[in-house]
């Protein structure tokens, strides 16, 4: 009954607070992420690093995402999703301490690869915390705009960029990165244990108190003299065991899932930071200044924004699959563009349409990967997803720096785009359509 209670809700403001608080912490965790696609260049000059290395260098983040993302997914389907977002917090925030701090590039790898610990740990689980608290209804949407924060938050580490590039150094902007750790604060204080996680590990007094708070706070939001609907239950056949939920990825039902959406996560990670963590330096070895590149990397990215939107409305419309076929095909086509624009023109324009896809199709990951999973392992399903993404991430970008000496930038936007293809045609043939279905419909 407490899905059921959950479901009937009507949306208000207090679990849109939920959200913006989730998605708050999700918005600097991006600014983190994007921010070495604006800072590679210099830091690169600075150290004397050779593509290969600054390849390297940018996917040390990546490993550490890869061991967080596994690593939380379970704890969070162990512990809770409130403690493990928190602590996630705490280890981003002391990586970016470290990056101000580093003294050589072996140094700074270090920190990266904290740095990406704690930002990998931070994505399954807020996925989960987001799709367990809204109703079936607004469940699509809402976790795509929480994607959406994602390009918003990597124009703002292009603008701080440009800011600190200009009047400090890239150094700086890691130590400014660090303080928004101290936003584990406000989770803590606001933001409850998800009830169906309580419930689902059978703490079923714990998960009735949490799901009568949220209820009165929901009602004190609705107009006057309007009461909450009865909530519906759907019968559906639950298992008397537990078993551990990594295991259960791999059951009757559940393989073939875990299988598409690895193998969609694989590509298309490895297809969007292989291309976006060079973007700037890309542009720099084609002869652009460094403010002018970071600039062309900021003006592309605003397509980001209509992107998301986009994919919030369509995932809702159309369904998952048809939206991220559409998404991931245009990814490829617009990357193969990309990197075979003739004038300044069509570099902005094709870069412009890149971005608009790429950052919708991140947008249908996140909406699609925790509904494919039940409660008792979902934060493990979606934390394993994106630790086999992170190994596409990481080796995009070291791939870059050894294709890009041989095969021009061309070549390495036709990488990125037959990744994404691959993509494509998993979710396809193997995918299934959730639109309209309650989280528990979905797992049994």
């Amino acid at each position: 009954m407490i899905a059921a209670r959950l479901d009937r809700l009507p949306m208000t403001g207090y679990q849109r607070m939920i959200f913006g608080i989730i998605a708050t912490a999700w918005f600097f965790d991006s600014i983190d992420l994007g921010s070495l696609t604006f800072l590679l260049g210099s830091i690169r000059s600075e150290f004397g690093l050779t593509t290969a290395q600054a390849g390297l260098l940018s996917s040390m983040s990546f490993i550490g995402m890869f061991l967080g993302a596994a690593i939380a997914g379970m704890a969070a389907d162990r512990i809770g999703r409130k403690l493990v977002f928190q602590v996630s917090m705490l280890f981003w925030g002391a990586g970016s301490l470290w990056c101000y701090y580093a003294p050589d590039a072996e140094t700074l790898g270090y920190a990266r690869l904290l740095l990406g610990f704690g930002m990998g740990m931070e994505f399954p689980v807020a996925l989960a915390i987001v799709s367990e608290f809204l109703p079936t209804a607004k469940r699509g949407r809402y976790l795509a705009i929480l994607e959406g924060f994602w390009p918003i938050g990597f124009i703002a580490a292009g603008l701080l960029s440009l800011f600190f590039l200009t009047y400090f150094d890239w150094r700086t902007m890691f130590l400014c990165q660090a303080f928004p750790a101290l936003f584990l604060l406000v989770v803590r204080i606001f933001v409850p244990e998800s009830p169906r996680w309580l419930a689902d590990r059978g703490r079923s007094a714990d998960a009735e108190k949490v799901m009568s708070q949220i209820e009165a706070r929901v009602v004190k939001r609705l107009p006057f003299g309007q009461t909450l609907p009865q909530p519906k239950a759907e019968v559906v056949q639950t298992q008397r065991s537990r078993r551990f939920s990594f295991i259960e990825l791999w059951s009757n039902g559940y393989a073939s899932r875990t299988l598409m959406i690895w193998t969609v996560w694989f590509f298309a990670l490895l297809g969007y930071y292989g291309l976006t963590t060079w973007l700037s330096a890309l542009l720099q070895e084609a002869g652009y200044s460094v403010t002018t590149s970071v600039n062309y990397t900021i003006m592309i990215s605003l397509a980001g924004v209509p992107g998301f939107i986009a994919a919030a409305i369509l995932l809702e419309k159309w369904g998952r699959k048809p939206t991220a076929m559409l998404m991931l095909i245009g990814s490829a086509a617009a990357a193969y563009l990309y990197g075979n624009a003739a004038t300044e023109t069509m570099l902005i324009s094709f870069g412009l349409i890149m971005q608009f896809f790429l950052f919708g199709m991140w947008s249908v990951l996140y909406a699609y990967t925790p509904e494919l999973y039940p409660t008792r392992s979902r934060a493990t399903g979606a934390g394993c997803a994106s630790a086999i993404g992170r190994i596409g991430s990481l080796i995009g970008p070291f791939a870059i720096g050894i294709v890009l000496p041989v095969m021009g930038n061309s070549g390495v936007f036709a990488l990125g785009a037959g990744s994404f293809i691959l993509a494509a045609i998993a979710i396809g043939v193997f995918g299934i359509e959730t639109k309209g279905k309650s989280l528990e419909a979905i797992s049994h």
